[in-house]
């Protein structure tokens, strides 16, 4: 790294090791309740696409096929591989994918908080200009 060139980030310095026990039990433990609503989100999505009489079967085949391809992006980014290290990006990814409320946050510590909310503005702008 140049001299002088040296940035903080502030709460985005929180390392893999420095994530609290109490917080890793919490992120599995919400974890495995975000994927839950995810793939029921999913399959929901799945079964009015399935269901819409309107199309014809193809149309509705290729639809699905779409959203699963789209849903399977969103699925790896927020819960493939599971490790301390990437736990508090996949928070934000769940959060920005409203799979975990606010409130379901509080039970992590403040610092692992502020990093959440800091990690999770930059997807949800991305996601804003995806669909605009």
């Amino acid at each position: 790294m140049r001299r002088g060139k040296t940035r903080t980030l502030g709460a985005l310095e929180l390392m893999s090791t420095d994530l609290p026990e109490p917080d890793w039990k919490a992120f599995r433990q919400l974890r495995e309740l975000a994927l839950e609503r995810f793939c029921e989100r999913v399959l929901a999505d799945v079964g009015r696409i399935a269901a819409d009489a309107k199309r014809t079967s193809h149309a509705r085949y290729l639809a699905v096929y779409e959203l699963i391809q789209k849903r399977d992006d969103q699925i790896a980014r927020a819960f493939n591989n599971p490790r301390r290290s990437v736990a508090v990006s996949q928070l934000a990814t769940m959060m920005s994918l409203d799979l975990i409320s606010q409130e379901e946050v509080q039970s992590f510590t403040p610092r692992t908080q502020s990093v959440i909310e800091a990690l999770r503005q930059p997807i949800k702008r991305a996601r804003a200009n995806k669909s605009a």
